[in-house]
C-alpha cells in the first residue's frame, strides 16, 4: 500500500503532466497552478484511504475463505517471485502476439501504450492497485457470498473459482476507460470491434491467471503476474519499436 502511494507521489512529481491526461486533452490551468508535490500528496493520501479500506476488506475475506492472504508462508521465493515472473512473461508474450495478429487483420497499429517511463510506473501501480481491488476485494467478496450459499455442500473450491471468473470479467471491463483514454475516444462503442474483443478476452485471461496465483500463493504472487505481464506488454514491446 505504501509503495503504491509512493509511486503516485513520484508520478506527479517527476512525470510530465501532459502524459497524465488523455491525448486529446490539455492539462487544466488550475492543475498547473498547484505545486506538483501537493498533487502527489493528495493522490497518495487518497490511495492510502481508499485502497487501505479495500485491502482490509480483502484481507478479511481471505481469512474467512482460508486463502494465503498476502503471501503463503514458507512457500519460498519461487512461489512469490519466480513463477509469477515466468507466468507474467508468458502472458505478456501472448498479448504481444495476439495484438500483432489483430493489428495485421484490421490494418491498424494495435493497442496504444503509455509513454516511457510512465509505462514502468503504470505497470507497478496497476500491479498493486488493481490486484487489491479485483483479486483481494472483488474476488474475495463474490467467493465469500457464493460460499455462504453453498456452504452446506462444502463447495469452497467452486466458490473461489466463481469469484475468480467474476473478478476477471470485472478486471477486463475495468480496462475499457483506460483504452478509451489512450485511443482518444469517449465511448466503448467507438473502440474498433476487433480491438474491443481482443482486450476483453486477453485481460480476462490475465485476470484468471492472477486469480489462480492468488488462491495458491497469495496477493504478492497475483501482483507479480500482473506486473511482469504489463512490463512485457506496455514497456518492452513499445521500447522495441513494435508497439503502437
Amino acid at each position: 500500500m505504501l509503495v503504491y502511494a509512493l509511486l503516485a507521489l513520484v508520478t506527479y512529481m517527476f512525470v510530465p503532466l501532459e502524459q497524465l491526461v488523455p491525448p486529446t486533452q490539455t492539462v487544466p490551468a488550475s492543475a498547473l497552478s498547484i505545486p506538483r508535490w501537493q498533487l502527489g500528496l493528495v493522490s497518495a493520501g487518497m490511495i492510502l484511504v481508499v485502497y487501505g479500506l479495500l485491502g482490509f476488506a480483502g484481507y478479511w475475506f481471505a481469512c474467512k475463505l482460508e486463502l494465503p492472504t498476502i503471501y503463503r508462508e514458507r512457500a519460498g521465493w519461487r512461489a512469490w517471485f519466480l513463477w509469477p515472473m515466468l507466468l507474467g512473461f508468458g502472458l505478456g508474450i501472448i498479448l504481444v502476439i495476439v495484438d500483432h495478429l489483430c493489428a495485421i487483420a484490421s490494418s491498424s497499429k494495435g493497442f496504444p501504450h503509455p509513454a516511457f517511463p510512465l509505462s514502468v510506473i503504470s505497470s507497478a501501480t496497476a500491479g498493486i492497485g488493481e490486484e487489491i481491488l479485483f483479486r483481494a476485494f472483488v474476488m474475495g467478496l463474490w467467493a465469500f457470498l457464493v460460499n455462504l450459499l453453498l456452504r452446506r455442500r462444502k463447495c469452497m473450491r467452486a466458490a473461489l473459482w466463481i469469484g475468480n471468473i467474476i473478478a476477471a470479467l470485472a478486471f477486463s471491463a475495468g480496462h475499457l476507460p483506460g483504452a478509451m483514454i489512450l485511443l482518444g475516444v469517449t465511448s466503448p462503442a467507438e473502440i474498433p470491434v476487433l480491438m474491443l474483443v481482443e482486450g476483453l478476452i486477453l485481460n480476462s485471461l490475465v485476470g484468471l491467471v492472477a486469480g489462480e496465483r492468488y488462491m495458491r500463493d497469495g496477493l504478492v504472487a497475483a501482483m507479480g503476474v500482473h506486473f511482469w505481464t504489463d512490463i512485457v506488454w506496455h514497456v518492452v514491446w513499445p521500447l522495441l519499436g513494435l508497439g503502437a
